[in-house]
């Protein structure tokens, strides 16, 4: 009886956010956020990576992914803010959160269906990269180092798992879409680079290591070798769902 029960909550949880997931796809792509978003990345990732060439794997001499993961993280810094701003601020601004107020659809729901449905987009936008990877190995003559590759993946789409929670809370807090965008961007640029730039400093050098684990380059970077630790999936899975309870107790408090 017990399971039964627990099998049809199950069922209505997975209803509900696949319901916020569709819509919030259908919204992505029925405008031009969700193109430009994988449009903009895949435009700079290629001129990094094939005509600039200080970072050019062509001029490189070797086949390595390096240059693109280097820079993925900060392009990814404004182009998930730009996704996530109005998620929640348009609900306040176009007055359909009073809708949400009164409806039975549980806010967890509500905000994991938006994450899922950011992520998804992430997702679309990195598997669209692995024309990188094909040409990568098609230029290469020794092979291309498929784990170290795999999993800096991992490491980019954790990474992008912590920008969208920080995007989706800083739009649970503002009205103004740009303001959201803004406050987002400076927080995934302190959560990933502040730290490691701190852990630097000559006065700081004794706690710096302890400084850098605060920070999410770090993580990214031990991820990004090919050897995946529990402790960084740690980190990365508890920052995440830091901010996703954040928005949650947020969004209840105005509800």
């Amino acid at each position: 009886m017990i399971f039964l029960l627990f099998s049809r909550l199950l069922v209505i949880l997975q209803l509900n956010m696949f319901t916020i997931i569709q819509k919030e796809l259908r919204q992505f792509f029925s405008g031009l956020l969700g193109y430009l978003t994988i449009g903009v990345f895949l435009l700079i990732t290629g001129i990094l990576l094939f005509i600039i060439p200080e970072s050019g794997i062509l001029d490189a001499g070797y086949a390595s992914m390096d240059s693109f993961f280097a820079i993925a993280p900060y392009i990814m810094l404004f182009l998930i803010p730009a996704i996530t701003m109005k998620s929640f601020s348009d609900e306040y601004r176009n007055g359909t959160f009073e809708i949400l107020k009164t409806s039975p659809l549980p806010i967890r729901d509500l905000v994991l269906g938006k994450f899922l449905a950011a992520m998804a987009l992430v997702l679309i936008t990195l598997c669209c990269t692995l024309v990188y990877v094909y040409s990568l190995a098609a230029l290469s003559t020794d092979g291309i180092d498929t784990g170290g590759i795999a999993g800096a993946y991992i490491g980019l789409y954790l990474l992008c798992g912590i920008y969208v929670a920080i995007g989706l809370f800083t739009s649970s807090i503002q009205q103004n879409a740009v303001t959201a965008f803004l406050l987002s961007a400076f927080l995934c640029y302190v959560a990933y680079a502040l730290f490691s730039s701190l852990a630097t400093i000559e006065a700081w050098k004794a706690v710096g290591y302890y400084i850098s684990l605060i920070g999410i380059k770090y993580h990214f970077e031990n991820v990004s070798r090919g050897f995946i630790d529990s402790r960084d999936l740690v980190y990365f899975l508890s920052v995440i769902f830091l901010f996703i309870y954040l928005t949650i107790t947020n969004i209840k408090l105005k509800k």
